[in-house]
């Protein structure tokens, strides 16, 4: 019979470790890509109850899922701000303006409400995903798009495509420069 040593104890464990991460990578990436149609979906906007997001065809999208709650997303919530700035207004070759929608996966409405005024998220579409398990992100339109952090973004051109998923600003920048007029 052959015993068990440390060495293959080791291996066992180093091949535990890296499944587990494998798992972790496969599990945590975005459900869709470059290319692929970014989902309709109708929720209520400040301004609206029954707003549905294929409105905004024709523009560039930056679909931005976050959290009151999350760390990373309210230190990224100044470079959204500053992308809002920079080009919503602007005239493109290809589309008729640059928007942001933000999908805040919460179960508070109030945190929500107060985190939109204190970082001054000035734009219009305003989305409450609200859910009920936030290990695992339960709501409705995070389910839709596979969201399983945050915080997601997708760049979306105005046919409706994804052409971006998780990209930094400097790659947004760069996407909506080149159809600047």
């Amino acid at each position: 019979m052959k015993k068990f040593g440390l060495s293959s104890i080791t291996n066992i464990l180093i091949l535990v470790v890296i499944g587990v991460f494998v798992f972790r990578y496969f599990y945590m990436k975005p459900k869709f890509v470059n290319g692929e149609v970014a989902p309709n979906f109708v929720a209520a906007i400040p301004s609206d109850p029954s707003w549905e997001f294929d409105e905004l065809k024709g523009n560039y999208i930056l679909l931005d899922f976050w959290g009151s709650w999350c760390g990373p997303c309210l230190q990224e919530n100044p470079q959204l701000v500053d992308l809002y700035q920079k080009y919503n207004g602007k005239q493109f070759k290809d589309a008729e303006g640059f928007e942001i929608v933000s999908v805040a996966i919460e179960r508070s409405e109030k945190s929500w409400k107060r985190a939109i005024n204190r970082y001054g998220l000035e734009w219009p579409y305003h989305v409450l995903d609200l859910a009920t398990n936030m290990k695992f992100f339960d709501s409705e339109i995070a389910g839709k798009y596979g969201v399983k952090q945050l915080p997601t973004k997708y760049l979306i051109n105005p046919k409706g495509y994804i052409i971006g998923v998780n990209l930094p600003k400097n790659e947004v920048e760069a996407l909506l420069n080149k159809s600047l007029l």
